[in-house]
């Protein structure tokens, strides 16, 4: 075995004496190649991590070699929930506990021997680093972006902090704790991403995976309709809806609305009003997406009032469900329970009219609602159009008649900042004797984190325990002045972290335009696709809000995406939240970093991950201590079986990782190392070939084996092997013969043989020298790469 511990610790340290991972300085053929940061809340990194870094690395230095200037920085998510609820566990300060992570993990990260560039680095828990969250935060504020207002959130009775709706999984429960999650109504800090949903919609210039394009236009939600009033019944009141399909307003039967709309309080009449109340009372308890489940039960409560259909005037009942939520569109929706599946559950249950208003062979309400497509039936105005058109005719109507207007709406919501948590970005607003707020002066940023707090999670914001957090904003604004508690979602570190990585030493602003605008977008984006509606979604908001602000002069952060798959355990994802981590410290200490960097690429396709076994590790090991012996062969000619087996593969490689196949390129370098072992002697030319092809995947043990053959500097600063396609051509040709018109076998040779040698191959095939044995062969016929033909006297 070559002494992989030897040679893994002395590259180690001569990369970092040469510092040949800075780059970025140089704009000129940039590569800006980014993996999403690591969350310091566990001592050790597991193998996760490595399946992240690891491939994404060998990519980068392919890169390098290329000729590409790379740019490949690295840096800790290190405020938050998971670091906050380490140190709660392990009874000690965060600040104390993220850094003592930090500095184990950064060992291990520097362990898989990465070009990660550590003179630009981000922390986000660090002053220099979140006194820019604080910038970002009050730019926003400046452009009305960032605003304060009471709303029902989520709140994790575990975590004892409010969720964005992204960490609510669909079963109602915390993404993280597992709790139920609970609804609590709190003054709350948001960015208006909904400014920005239409162009969030545009993907044309990026090339994502189109299954994440696909989750982020699901959750933006985009619906094109018609906002519609209906007067209630003997009130001067009007209840605004909004809906996608305003051709049936025909078949509208009744009205729902939401049991936290507002109107509730004039309409329900007093012998509705307990049953409302209690209706009111148990849909609280239930989230978003518990309330909007279609496999619900759907459950409501009549008002007491009536509305009236305005393009038939007829009397419709107003239903209370929470089906419908008061986030989305108006809070109330016309409800045609003939042509929409959930208005039908509900007007089935409620014994309530269902009329049909579009036509087809295909309808059967007697069972379900007819959803297609067809013409309008019992529509007045509208009868015998289709429904594209009886759209349009609708819309044109309301709005001349001043009662609706086409609209579009969106699902998605503004994005909940406020955290009710100690470790975190301090929201840089106080507000005065009056409750008025104002934004921090830049001045008196950071707007510093205090240490003086009882941070284990009590239900209130924990920054409110600290005295020094009260004097300190009392002594610069005044008596009776008081600091905001909450700190920021952290995922508003996230939102931009990729900007600091170039300018991560300024100390008077977060970035350098200039510096920026060139290097970026990110050209290489790695990380799972968990993070598609929330850090994905947050990050793409974040760069056109910044652009708008003059910051910036490009729309996206990040031009190309790929997600690496899932390394599980028994079947479950890995996470230290799980208790299934498996740390690479062992494998590296037995094996070596470049094995096991090599085993992680060699599990399977990137973009699928799998379950963790060690089972194949000792094959790779095998592989790489086959390269090192065939290195150690003698210089000489090499046979001309070995060079070709060495171009083959060296194209394949290359194609593969220009597709991300860490795992088929490893297996063609395998293939070569089963020819060449038996080989006497190999040209210096060929085992250069050999070191190059193999340096992004095992690079110290190839930094080695450069150094025996090369002297002239590190491997990754040579170019990428070109492969001579002369040498692997295949110009072999496969022809049928013919005896008499008859098919009666194939021959394969050179596509340059000469006629006379074809023919003579021909005839000393197996088959076709049955049929001329003993016969006149009239006529030979050949036509390269075609046909060859015997005629024969029969």
């Amino acid at each position: 075995m070559y002494p992989f511990k030897e040679i893994e610790k002395k590259w180690q340290k001569k990369w970092s004496q040469a510092s040949i991972k800075k780059s970025f300085k140089n704009s000129k053929n940039k590569f800006y190649c980014l993996t999403m940061f690591s969350y310091p809340s566990g001592d050790k990194l597991h193998i996760g991590h490595w399946y992240n870094y690891g491939p994404t690395d060998t990519f980068a230095r392919y890169k390098k070699m290329l000729g590409f200037n790379v740019f490949q920085p690295q840096g800790f998510d290190a405020f938050g929930l998971p670091a906050e609820n380490f140190a709660i566990k392990n009874n000690v300060h965060p600040a104390l506990s993220t850094k003592k992570n930090i500095t184990t993990m950064k060992s291990q990260l520097e362990s898989i021997g990465a070009m990660f560039d550590w003179e630009n680095t981000v922390t986000t828990c660090e002053k220099d680093y979140y006194k820019w969250n604080q910038w970002l935060f009050l730019q926003l504020y400046y452009k009305k972006l960032a605003y304060r207002k009471k709303a029902t959130v989520n709140w994790d009775p575990v975590d004892q902090t409010v969720l964005a709706n992204e960490q609510v999984l669909s079963d109602g429960t915390s993404e993280r704790s597992g709790a139920i999650v609970e609804q609590k109504p709190l003054e709350q800090w948001f960015f208006k991403i909904t400014n920005y949903a239409e162009e969030l919609l545009e993907f044309k210039n990026i090339d994502w995976p189109n299954k994440t394009v696909l989750m982020q236009k699901n959750w933006i939600g985009k619906s094109v309709g018609a906002s519609i009033k209906f007067k209630v019944e003997n009130q001067s009141n009007y209840i605004e809806i909004f809906t996608t399909r305003p051709d049936t307003i025909y078949g509208a039967t009744y009205l729902v609305v939401s049991p936290e709309h507002p109107i509730l309080s004039e309409i329900i009449s007093s012998d509705r009003k307990d049953a409302f109340d209690k209706y009111a009372y148990s849909s609280s308890l239930r989230s978003d997406l518990q309330r909007t489940d279609l496999n619900k039960d759907k459950k409501g409560v009549f008002s007491g009032s009536f509305a009236i259909n305005p393009i038939n005037n007829k009397k419709i009942p107003i239903w209370v469900a929470d089906y419908v939520l008061m986030s989305y569109g108006t809070g109330a929706v016309m409800a045609v329970p003939a042509h929409d599946t959930r208005d039908y559950e509900f007007a089935k249950k409620y014994q309530l009219d269902i009329n049909q208003v579009i036509n087809s062979d295909n309808a059967d309400l007697a069972k379900e609602a007819f959803t297609g497509d067809g013409t309008l039936i019992n529509s007045e105005i509208i009868n015998g159009l289709n429904v594209k058109e009886a759209k349009s005719q609708i819309i044109k109507f309301i709005e001349k008649k001043n009662i609706g207007f086409g609209k579009t709406n969106y699902k998605l919501k503004d994005w909940l900042i406020s955290r009710q948590r100690y470790w975190g970005t301090p929201i840089p607003i106080v507000y005065d004797p009056d409750g008025k707020a104002h934004p921090v002066p830049e001045q008196y940023l950071p707007w510093e984190l205090p240490d003086d707090v009882e941070y284990k999670p009590k239900g209130t914001s924990p920054l409110g325990t600290s005295k020094e957090l009260i004097e300190r904003t009392e002594k610069i604004f005044g008596k009776g002045w008081r600091p905001e508690l909450d700190t920021m979602d952290t995922f508003v570190c996230s939102s931009w972290y990729y900007l600091r990585y170039l300018c991560s030493s300024l100390k008077d602003k977060p970035f350098d335009s200039d510096i920026i605008n060139e290097w970026m977008p990110v050209d290489l984006y790695i990380g799972g696709s968990e993070h598609a509606t929330m850090h994905l979604l947050y990050a793409r908001f974040i760069t056109k809000a910044l652009r708008d602000i003059g910051e910036l002069n490009f729309d996206e952060p990040f031009k190309q995406l790929f997600h690496q798959g899932i390394i599980t355990k028994d079947g479950a994802k890995m996470s230290k939240s799980r208790g299934n981590t498996v740390s690479p410290d062992k494998f590296i200490n037995d094996y070596g970093s470049d094995v096991f960097r090599c085993y992680l690429m060699f599990m399977g396709p990137y973009d699928e991950g799998g379950d963790w076994n060690d089972r194949g590790i000792t094959g790779i090991s095998k592989f790489l201590n086959r390269i090192f012996s065939i290195i150690q062969k003698p210089t000489g000619e090499s046979l001309s079986k070995d060079t070709i087996a060495i171009h083959k593969a060296l194209k394949s490689v290359t194609n593969d990782l220009n597709n991300f196949k860490f795992n088929t390129a490893l297996s063609r370098m395998m293939e070569m190392s089963n020819v060449l072992v038996s080989c006497n002697t190999l040209s210096n030319k060929d085992k250069s070939i050999i070191i190059r092809m193999l340096a992004p995947f095992s690079p110290h043990l190839c930094e080695e084996l450069w150094s025996q053959i090369d002297s002239n500097g590190f491997v990754f600063d040579s170019q990428w092997p070109k492969t001579d396609s002369s040498l692997i051509a295949d110009d072999n040709v496969k022809i049928g013969v013919q005896v008499n018109g008859k098919v009666r076998g194939t021959v394969c040779f050179s596509n340059k043989t000469d006629k006379n040698e074809a023919l003579k191959i021909a005839k000393s095939n197996t088959n076709v020298s049955k049929f001329i044995k003993n016969s006149e062969i009239l006529k030979e016929i050949y036509i390269p790469g075609k046909i060859i033909n015997f005629v024969i006297k029969n």
